[in-house]
């Protein structure tokens, strides 16, 4: 919970030594789930501090600590993990195949939420003005009501990165619903 109390360089050590301190404690003790879900943090951390191939590294050690478990929640919320890390380091093939959130019926919105924000970013970094779009419409979706500062970051750089769009009706339309999604 450290990690979610703010974004200070206190904060974000705190939350390491702790993820860092669970995975340990979980490995001793053999629990596969919370070693996948210590592993899960420090990917997500990584994701959010920019360290790209760790973050895709720690996903799939989080997704073959998980692989056994007989939880499709939990299992999906690690592979939605891996595909948001495989996202961020510009890896479509690995993402698509690790966002498995309808097939293991996950209904985490946060998480897909995020996955589709970073999803939307890459296309947009590779060219795909279209294929963004029609991301960041799915993200806006999943992204009404929920109210998390990663979701509440992610809404303000799509709408900044929009502006550059200004010709384009539909970017226009999308900056338009996310800031009434920002804002609810």
């Amino acid at each position: 919970m450290a990690q979610d109390e703010g974004d200070t360089p206190e904060l974000r050590g705190l939350a390491q030594r702790y993820y860092a301190h669970a995975f340990r404690l979980a490995a001793e003790a053999g629990d596969p789930e919370l070693s996948a879900t210590a592993l899960r943090g420090l990917a997500v951390q990584c994701v959010d501090l920019g360290y790209r191939a760790e973050a895709v590294q720690l996903g799939e050690a989080c997704v073959d600590h998980g692989r056994h478990l007989d939880n499709p929640r939990a299992v999906a919320y690690y592979e939605a993990t891996l595909a948001n890390a495989a996202a961020q380091d510009d890896d479509r093939r690995m993402a698509t195949k690790h966002l498995a959130l309808d097939i293991h019926g996950l209904d985490r919105r946060r998480t897909r939420a995020i996955v589709l924000a970073d999803l939307g970013g890459v296309r947009l970094r590779q060219g795909d003005v279209d294929g963004t779009l029609a991301t960041w419409r799915d993200f806006l979706d999943c992204a009404d009501g929920i109210r998390w500062v990663k979701v509440q970051a992610a809404l303000q750089d799509m709408r900044v990165r929009l502006r550059r769009y200004s010709g384009v009706p539909e970017a226009q339309e999308l900056r338009m619903l996310a800031a009434e999604v920002e804002t609810y």
